[in-house]
């Protein structure tokens, strides 16, 4: 267990933080830009430090300035969110190195799953059943067209170090190939710093289905059921689903313990992200399981859907504050029945609640 927390972030998944902390009696430290310095967050934190300017480089992004804020304020751990160093290997080693908790992930679980075609290819090795593709990073567009020649297209090309939709694009033609190479390397390398890109075979219409991932410090790894993030625009989530509307029973064993077997002694919050055509549409490299596109190794904004609905507080869990056990004991909805499926077959929003920023 640790005294204080200091959350290197901003916004909704701070008061998140925050709300946790202090239900454990925990203190929080809240970081802030100049621009932030009214902010929700900054107000409910018992303690605030200004880590400079507007700019996320500068402040958010700032590896040394935040380090500074932990040792002015005597925080023995750090939360880091979703978004900024959330991801960031090096900011996990440095924190490891100063003797301050890392709230999520060890450094080489984020290196190794952190980068999408490392993750692809460490789920390849496990045995994972993935979406037909490029063997690593293209280098450049004659190889790409060469391969969607192979796997025919519609193709998707992917920023290997992408998220939120930044830096794919759909390719339907040999003809458009050359243009949506340009413009997603491009953004990749805008967003990003990486023009890194990969080649998977494009699913029309496909189910998202998302198992959240949990284990504690001591090895323990369990799954909270799946989420169904299928309605999307621009490649970015609308609406959550849990549980999924479309799953049997029967997937859903099978799904979610084989997301559990690949997170051996994982520590921290992760997704395992599958598509699956429950149409019956799929080809012949589709498996009862789904194929595997991406594993994001940290918390989310849509980790709030499977706790709001078990009753948990989940980001937490794995810092040593909690323990699967424990979460697990709090846990409502591990058990999904067909009763359960039923009432949510209308689709029938409950409640609608829009984050403010």
């Amino acid at each position: 267990m640790f005294n204080k927390v200091l959350i290197a972030n901003r916004g909704e998944i701070a008061l998140r933080v925050i709300r946790t902390c202090r239900e454990m009696n925990i203190k929080t430290v809240a970081v802030y830009s100049t621009a932030d310095r009214e902010s929700l967050h900054v107000r409910f934190a018992d303690e605030a430090v200004c880590i400079g300017p507007a700019s996320s480089t500068e402040s958010y992004l700032n590896i040394p300035k935040i380090m500074a804020a932990v040792e002015i304020t005597n925080a023995d751990a750090v939360h880091p969110g979703y978004g900024f160093l959330s991801e960031n290997a090096d900011f996990a080693e440095v924190c490891q190195e100063y003797g301050i908790k890392f709230i999520g992930p060890t450094p080489e679980h984020i290196r190794k799953m952190g980068d999408k075609v490392t993750a692809k290819e460490t789920m390849i090795k496990a045995g994972v059943p993935v979406i037909p593709g490029s063997d690593g990073l293209l280098k450049d567009a004659a190889q790409g067209k060469r391969l969607a020649k192979e796997i025919g297209y519609p193709v998707i090309i992917k920023a290997t170090a992408g998220g939120g939709g930044k830096g794919m694009r759909i390719i339907w033609k040999e003809e458009d190939f050359d243009k949506n190479w340009d413009s997603a390397r491009q953004e990749a390398k805008a967003s990003f710093g990486n023009d890194g890109i990969y080649m998977e075979k494009f699913v029309e219409e496909p189910r998202h289905i998302e198992f959240q991932i949990v284990g504690d410090q001591y090895g323990k790894v369990i799954h909270l059921s799946e989420r169904d993030c299928s309605i999307q625009r621009r490649h970015q989530k609308l609406v959550e689903e849990c549980p999924s509307p479309f799953m049997t029973d029967e997937l859903r064993e099978k799904m979610g313990p084989n997301g559990v077997v690949q997170y051996k002694q994982f520590r921290g919050m992760a997704s395992k992200e599958a598509q699956d055509d429950f149409m019956g549409g799929m080809p012949e490299w589709k498996t009862a399981e789904g194929v595997a596109i991406e594993v994001p190794y940290r918390g989310s904004v849509k980790s709030v859907v499977q706790d709001l609905i078990g009753g948990l507080r989940s980001g937490l869990t794995y810092c040593g504050a909690r323990t699967i056990k424990d979460l697990q004991r709090k846990a409502q909805f591990m058990e999904i029945t067909p009763s359960t499926r039923e009432e949510n077959r209308p689709h029938a929003i409950g409640r609608l609640s829009l984050g403010s920023g």
